[in-house]
């Protein structure tokens, strides 16, 4: 693959490297367990590409400042909270190949970990009178919430429309790299007109990055680390499915709601539903709209200020569509 990350942050190496401090600062406690605790969710850290979307998406503007960084931490803060209630909201033991807070510490104390965290992020905005930093990430957890639920509630019925999908995902997945955007930009005093439309490239690159997601479920991606037919296994009902049962008969689709509501732990079932997915164009369809949004987010940046950091949300971008993992 050609781009790699490390040339994507050259030109916010140095912000990147000063975050992880400003991160572990912001979680600072007096109670030595969520000191523990804290100190092991800065240790499993992923790629941060979260950080990288705030500090790039000022810099297109201008230098990152103090208030860039406290949207940094915001996010990652926020972020964090909502992640370690999901792991236990999934009974999820692993994340990112370490143990999730909920398997090595309980459910009680990972729920309790997450408000600690939602709540420094509050305080981290309020002390610093960052409030339009705070109602963006805030709006932004608002909508993962609804997404969230969204899906729960339509993952009964399996039989979820395109728009469905679409509404599912924006709430759930691109609201949070929107909002790193809009912090971002909002940090080194951007109009509102000019956040809003970094929201909203920074929401169609989220669009991109699920599409992706949903695209390694097929195998038709080598990700490394996540068992073909994931979604399957857990009813979650993505853009290749969807589009496969759209164009399936009456027969066909009965029969493929059916293996994915009640045989969905059957290995030769599953690989059935993925086979039927590859026969009916529901992969290549995926792939189709995932470069539109992506076509889109392009278009979008090439109404900004054309300089190093820019180059680096559009290999940004790129990278988003075609990582391995």
């Amino acid at each position: 693959m050609g781009i790699s990350l490390s040339k994507i942050k050259a030109p916010i190496e140095e912000e990147m490297n000063a975050f992880e401090k400003h991160f572990r600062e912001s979680m600072k406690s007096s109670v030595p367990l969520l000191d523990k605790i804290t100190h092991y969710i800065v240790k499993r850290k992923g790629k941060q590409m979260r950080p990288m979307f705030v500090f790039l998406s000022a810099k297109v503007f201008d230098q990152t400042n103090e208030s860039t960084f406290t949207a940094a931490s915001l996010i990652e803060l926020l972020h964090t909270a909502t992640l370690v209630h999901d792991d236990v909201v999934d009974e999820s033991y692993k994340r990112r190949g370490f143990f999730s807070i909920n398997a090595l510490w309980k459910n009680k104390i990972a729920v309790l970990v997450g408000d600690y965290l939602l709540s420094r992020g509050l305080l981290l905005s309020v002390d610093k009178g960052e409030f339009e930093l705070l109602r963006i990430v805030s709006n932004s957890v608002k909508l993962m919430s609804e997404g969230e639920l969204l899906q729960i509630e339509k993952a009964r019925r399996l039989d979820i429309s395109e728009e469905i999908y679409f509404d599912i995902i924006r709430k759930k997945t691109a609201t949070l790299i929107a909002s790193c955007c809009a912090t971002g930009a909002s940090s080194v005093g951007q109009s509102p007109e000019v956040v809003e439309k970094m929201r909203l490239f920074g929401e169609k690159v989220g669009i991109c990055f699920q599409i992706k997601d949903d695209l390694f479920d097929y195998g038709t991606d080598d990700k490394i680390g996540k068992p073909l037919g994931i979604d399957i296994k857990e009813k979650k009902m993505t853009l290749p499915l969807i589009h496969a049962l759209q164009n399936a008969s009456k027969k066909e689709k009965k029969l493929i709601i059916n293996t994915v509501k009640n045989n969905n732990n059957d290995e030769s079932k599953v690989k059935e539903v993925i086979d039927f997915v590859l026969a009916s164009n529901g992969i290549h369809y995926a792939k189709e709209k995932m470069m539109e949004y992506r076509d889109d987010a392009l278009s979008i940046l090439d109404e900004f200020p054309k300089n190093e950091a820019t180059s680096s949300l559009r290999d940004l971008v790129i990278y988003t569509t075609e990582r391995k993992k």
